[in-house]
């Protein structure tokens, strides 16, 4: 565990001050590259509705990693039976009474909202978003900052063309190359996959292997500290987004902030000092 940050249930992490506004300063960078690129800047919630999230299969390609918003049944009578009962017991499990039906998933990635927001649009122009977003995903195990089950998750989005997707994404990936090197962090570019539930039995696994179309930038030992996701018209075809008429492409650049975070204080050390100029105070 680095210096300044404490450990919590599934290897989550708080960070003092001096560590997040480092977090902070690292995002800026992204935040500043996508200012470049016209990126329009977006909130989106914690939550995605579940019927929005099938669209793109993801609940059957990744239910080993959904985590679902509950709440119980709100009939008083379900209430006041559950305020009741010992409502968390020794083993800090809580004693649920009747919940309600399960309508939301918490948000596995921060770009899933955009395509919901275009549905049925017909763009006369690409595209170009942002947003910073806290994940959700369930994992075997946890290791603080490198694997949570709550992570942040800052993301750089083009719908458009297909020339004008595969533009951004090259600029995009070129612009981090210049700056790992500016700063000499040791990270090399890998073909990745993503992790599908039972992955030799589902066609998008096997299509990803044949034509690659997601990249990781890997730090250390393994790390990936960002992807470069090239969607094709996958979400163009799911949301009915179109680009002039044309069915849209899509793709995405994401970045892992406490992951980040961890590469820094893993290469540089845990005194500001030492920390690359453009993430000191």
């Amino acid at each position: 565990m680095p210096e300044g940050a404490d450990e919590i249930a599934q290897a989550q992490a708080i960070l003092t001050p001096t560590l997040l506004a480092l977090q902070r300063r690292i995002d800026g960078t992204f935040v500043r590259w996508a200012a470049e690129r016209s990126a329009q800047e977006y909130q989106v919630p914690a939550f995605i509705a579940a019927h929005e999230l099938a669209r793109t299969d993801y609940l059957s390609s990744f239910p080993h990693l959904a985590t679902f918003a509950a709440a119980l049944d709100s009939e008083p009578k379900n209430v006041a039976a559950f305020a009741q009962r010992e409502c968390v017991n020794p083993a800090g499990e809580i004693q649920a009474t009747k919940l309600e039906p399960l309508r939301y998933v918490l948000t596995p990635a921060a770009c899933y909202h955009f395509y919901a927001h275009l549905k049925h649009q017909d763009l006369d122009a690409p595209r170009y978003l942002t947003t910073c977003a806290t994940c959700f995903r369930r994992e075997a195990s946890y290791r603080p900052l490198e694997r949570q089950w709550a992570f942040s998750m800052r993301e750089l989005v083009c719908i458009g063309s297909r020339d004008e997707v595969v533009a951004f994404l090259t600029d995009v990936s070129t612009e981090i190359d210049r700056f790992v090197a500016q700063i000499g962090l040791p990270v090399a570019w890998a073909d990745a996959t993503d992790s599908f539930f039972q992955p030799t039995k589902n066609a998008k696994w096997w299509l990803q292997r044949l034509e690659p179309n997601k990249k990781e930038l890997v730090f250390g030992d393994g790390l990936a500290i960002a992807s470069i996701n090239y969607h094709r018209t996958y979400f163009g075809e799911r949301f009915c987004i179109t680009r002039d008429g044309q069915r849209a492409f899509s793709g995405c650049i994401a970045f892992g902030l406490e992951r980040w975070l961890s590469a820094v204080l893993r290469h540089y050390g845990g005194t500001p000092e030492t920390w690359p100029a453009a993430w000191r105070e």
